[in-house]
Protein backbone atom coordinates (compact mmCIF):
# COMPACT_ATOMS: atom_id res chain seq x y z
CA UNK A 1 0.00 0.00 0.00
CA UNK A 2 2.98 2.58 0.93
CA UNK A 3 4.63 1.59 -2.55
CA UNK A 4 0.93 2.37 -4.18
CA UNK A 5 0.94 5.41 -2.26
CA UNK A 6 3.92 6.62 -3.83
CA UNK A 7 4.02 5.77 -7.57
CA UNK A 8 0.65 7.46 -7.09
CA UNK A 9 2.00 11.09 -5.64
CA UNK A 10 4.38 10.30 -8.73
CA UNK A 11 2.34 9.67 -11.55
CA UNK A 12 0.06 13.07 -10.26
CA UNK A 13 3.24 15.10 -10.35
CA UNK A 14 4.10 13.46 -14.38
CA UNK A 15 0.54 14.42 -14.91
CA UNK A 16 0.63 17.83 -13.89
CA UNK A 17 4.06 18.62 -15.37
CA UNK A 18 2.77 17.05 -18.16
CA UNK A 19 -0.75 19.08 -18.70
CA UNK A 20 1.29 22.39 -18.06
CA UNK A 21 2.65 22.48 -21.42
CA UNK A 22 1.08 24.90 -23.68
CA UNK A 23 -0.26 24.51 -27.16
CA UNK A 24 2.82 25.83 -28.61
CA UNK A 25 5.31 22.98 -26.84
CA UNK A 26 6.66 25.73 -24.53
CA UNK A 27 6.89 24.03 -20.78
CA UNK A 28 5.81 25.72 -18.08
CA UNK A 29 7.20 25.10 -14.72
CA UNK A 30 5.15 22.01 -13.17
CA UNK A 31 3.13 22.87 -9.78
CA UNK A 32 2.46 20.95 -7.12
CA UNK A 33 1.15 21.72 -3.87
CA UNK A 34 3.93 23.05 -1.37
CA UNK A 35 2.65 21.28 1.64
CA UNK A 36 2.73 17.81 -0.16
CA UNK A 37 5.87 18.09 -1.34
CA UNK A 38 7.21 19.10 2.11
CA UNK A 39 5.51 16.01 3.66
CA UNK A 40 6.95 13.70 1.06
CA UNK A 41 10.34 14.79 1.07
CA UNK A 42 9.92 14.57 5.30
CA UNK A 43 8.78 11.51 4.68
CA UNK A 44 11.34 10.00 3.18
CA UNK A 45 14.66 11.89 4.83
CA UNK A 46 16.96 9.92 7.04
CA UNK A 47 17.59 11.44 10.73
CA UNK A 48 18.48 10.52 13.86
CA UNK A 49 16.50 7.20 13.93
CA UNK A 50 18.57 6.05 10.91
CA UNK A 51 21.69 6.40 12.55
CA UNK A 52 21.26 4.38 15.18
CA UNK A 53 20.15 1.36 13.17
CA UNK A 54 23.43 2.07 10.91
CA UNK A 55 25.33 1.89 14.04
CA UNK A 56 24.74 -1.96 13.79
CA UNK A 57 26.25 -2.58 9.93
CA UNK A 58 29.01 -4.78 10.02
CA UNK A 59 29.85 -8.30 10.03
CA UNK A 60 29.11 -10.40 13.39
CA UNK A 61 29.68 -13.86 14.32
CA UNK A 62 26.49 -15.18 15.75
CA UNK A 63 26.11 -18.18 18.88
CA UNK A 64 22.19 -19.19 18.13
CA UNK A 65 20.78 -21.29 21.30
CA UNK A 66 16.91 -22.44 19.72
CA UNK A 67 14.16 -24.37 21.90
CA UNK A 68 11.19 -26.34 19.84
CA UNK A 69 9.19 -26.46 22.99
CA UNK A 70 9.84 -25.12 26.67
CA UNK A 71 12.13 -27.61 29.18
CA UNK A 72 13.12 -29.29 25.80
CA UNK A 73 16.89 -29.49 25.23
CA UNK A 74 18.58 -26.84 23.41
CA UNK A 75 19.77 -26.97 19.58
CA UNK A 76 22.38 -24.81 19.06
CA UNK A 77 24.22 -23.32 15.85
CA UNK A 78 27.07 -20.67 14.43
CA UNK A 79 26.74 -18.51 11.72
CA UNK A 80 27.47 -15.12 10.32
CA UNK A 81 25.80 -11.81 9.73
CA UNK A 82 26.62 -9.47 7.36
CA UNK A 83 24.72 -6.22 8.08
CA UNK A 84 24.54 -3.23 5.87
CA UNK A 85 22.90 0.32 5.44
CA UNK A 86 21.44 1.00 2.26
CA UNK A 87 19.20 2.84 0.23
CA UNK A 88 21.56 6.10 2.03
CA UNK A 89 21.19 4.67 5.45
CA UNK A 90 17.24 4.32 5.42
CA UNK A 91 17.30 0.64 6.13
CA UNK A 92 19.87 -1.87 7.50
CA UNK A 93 20.23 -5.22 5.28
CA UNK A 94 20.71 -8.31 6.99
CA UNK A 95 21.88 -11.38 5.56
CA UNK A 96 22.78 -13.83 7.88
CA UNK A 97 24.30 -17.41 6.56
CA UNK A 98 24.61 -20.61 8.92
CA UNK A 99 23.61 -24.33 9.45
CA UNK A 100 20.22 -25.81 11.48
CA UNK A 101 20.43 -29.81 12.34
CA UNK A 102 23.13 -29.92 9.35
CA UNK A 103 21.22 -28.40 7.00
CA UNK A 104 22.77 -24.73 5.54
CA UNK A 105 20.55 -21.73 6.68
CA UNK A 106 20.29 -18.13 5.39
CA UNK A 107 18.41 -15.63 6.11
CA UNK A 108 17.40 -11.77 5.02
CA UNK A 109 16.18 -9.21 7.14
CA UNK A 110 15.24 -5.68 6.88
CA UNK A 111 15.28 -2.88 9.83
CA UNK A 112 14.25 0.44 9.02
CA UNK A 113 12.22 3.77 10.99
CA UNK A 114 9.23 4.71 9.74
CA UNK A 115 8.69 8.85 9.90
CA UNK A 116 5.24 8.64 9.23
CA UNK A 117 4.34 6.26 11.96
CA UNK A 118 7.13 7.12 14.07
CA UNK A 119 8.08 3.48 14.89
CA UNK A 120 10.57 0.86 14.03
CA UNK A 121 9.93 -2.25 11.72
CA UNK A 122 11.37 -5.35 11.14
CA UNK A 123 11.06 -8.06 8.40
CA UNK A 124 12.57 -11.65 8.46
CA UNK A 125 12.94 -14.33 5.41
CA UNK A 126 14.94 -17.28 5.20
CA UNK A 127 15.34 -20.60 3.15
CA UNK A 128 13.37 -22.78 5.93
CA UNK A 129 10.09 -21.31 5.16
CA UNK A 130 8.07 -18.89 2.54
CA UNK A 131 6.61 -16.73 4.45
CA UNK A 132 7.76 -13.34 5.61
CA UNK A 133 7.74 -12.39 9.68
CA UNK A 134 7.15 -8.18 10.26
CA UNK A 135 7.45 -7.10 13.09
CA UNK A 136 7.38 -3.15 14.91
CA UNK A 137 8.48 -1.83 17.89
CA UNK A 138 11.59 0.35 19.05
CA UNK A 139 13.87 1.38 22.17
CA UNK A 140 12.91 1.44 25.60
CA UNK A 141 14.24 4.03 28.20
CA UNK A 142 16.25 1.10 29.60
CA UNK A 143 18.39 0.41 26.30
CA UNK A 144 17.10 -2.71 25.42
CA UNK A 145 14.35 -2.85 22.22
CA UNK A 146 10.98 -4.69 21.89
CA UNK A 147 8.89 -5.57 18.53
CA UNK A 148 6.32 -7.70 18.50
CA UNK A 149 4.13 -8.83 15.43
CA UNK A 150 3.01 -12.32 13.86
CA UNK A 151 4.53 -15.13 11.92
CA UNK A 152 2.31 -18.18 10.48
CA UNK A 153 2.63 -21.09 12.22
CA UNK A 154 2.97 -24.20 10.06
CA UNK A 155 1.50 -26.55 12.69
CA UNK A 156 -1.96 -24.80 12.99
CA UNK A 157 -2.06 -22.85 9.61
CA UNK A 158 -2.71 -19.27 11.69
CA UNK A 159 -0.58 -16.36 12.45
CA UNK A 160 1.13 -16.75 15.69
CA UNK A 161 2.47 -14.43 18.20
CA UNK A 162 5.96 -12.98 18.33
CA UNK A 163 8.31 -10.97 20.65
CA UNK A 164 11.62 -9.97 20.48
CA UNK A 165 13.97 -8.46 22.35
CA UNK A 166 17.10 -7.23 21.84
CA UNK A 167 19.74 -5.43 24.26
CA UNK A 168 22.96 -3.60 22.93
CA UNK A 169 25.78 -4.47 25.88
CA UNK A 170 28.07 -2.71 23.60
CA UNK A 171 28.88 -1.60 20.63
CA UNK A 172 30.62 -5.00 19.72
CA UNK A 173 28.05 -7.06 21.19
CA UNK A 174 24.44 -7.66 21.55
CA UNK A 175 21.93 -10.14 22.37
CA UNK A 176 18.71 -11.04 20.78
CA UNK A 177 15.89 -13.05 21.63
CA UNK A 178 12.79 -14.45 20.06
CA UNK A 179 9.59 -15.50 22.14
CA UNK A 180 6.61 -17.10 20.91
CA UNK A 181 3.55 -18.77 22.31
CA UNK A 182 3.71 -22.76 23.99
CA UNK A 183 1.27 -25.65 23.84
CA UNK A 184 -0.24 -24.08 27.15
CA UNK A 185 -0.36 -20.32 25.45
CA UNK A 186 2.19 -18.73 27.26
CA UNK A 187 4.83 -17.29 25.52
CA UNK A 188 8.42 -18.96 26.27
CA UNK A 189 11.61 -17.86 24.42
CA UNK A 190 12.46 -20.36 21.58
CA UNK A 191 15.76 -18.36 20.39
CA UNK A 192 18.50 -16.39 21.72
CA UNK A 193 21.45 -15.40 19.49
CA UNK A 194 24.46 -13.52 21.10
CA UNK A 195 26.08 -11.08 18.43
CA UNK A 196 29.87 -10.12 18.60
CA UNK A 197 31.47 -7.94 15.63
CA UNK A 198 34.32 -9.59 13.65
CA UNK A 199 37.55 -7.81 14.18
Amino acid sequence: MKKFSFVLCLLTFTFAAFAQHDHHGQAQQPTMDAKMMEAMMKAGTPGAEHKMLAGMAGTWDAKVTSWMMPGAPPTTMEGVSENTAVMGGRYLEQRFKGSFMGMPFEGVGYTGYDNVKKQYWGTWMDNMSTSVMVTTGGPNADGTWTFTGTMPDPMTGKDAKVEEKMKMIDADHHSFEMWTPGPDGKMFKMMEIMYSRKK
